[in-house]
């Protein structure tokens, strides 16, 4: 399990979450981003083949976010998703490779001719 963070911060806007470990990462996932990449069965399916393309989010938002023990949250987005559960070694997982997820999932919407939203 990875340590939790010491700091999860909404922005004002609603459209980024910051999370921050006690060894300095520091990480600002955007609505966007953790709504397409949603740890949820909905979006990543059972096995790897059942794995969901999730187009047309641009503007989603967060609108909450709830504790679940000591292990994760809950995101609820504005498309009112909330399935998904970001363990702390999830979102930090997602911190270290946003630049490469990013780039792929704009590569993936594009060969399958679909956009952002």
């Amino acid at each position: 399990m990875s340590a939790a963070p010491v700091e999860i911060r909404l922005s004002a806007d609603k459209t980024a979450l910051t999370v921050a470990f006690d060894d300095g990462a520091a990480f600002a996932l955007e609505a966007e981003l953790l709504r397409t990449h949603s740890p949820s069965a909905e979006v990543q399916g059972h096995t790897p083949l059942e794995r969901k393309l999730v187009s047309g989010k641009r503007g989603v938002k967060i609108a909450r976010l709830d504790p679940v023990g000591h292990y994760a949250v809950r995101i609820v987005f504005d498309d009112s998703h909330d399935s998904g559960l970001f363990t702390w070694g999830y979102l930090r997982e997602l911190g270290e490779g946003r630049e490469d997820k990013w780039r792929a999932y704009l590569a993936e919407l594009a060969a399958k001719g679909f956009t952002r939203g």
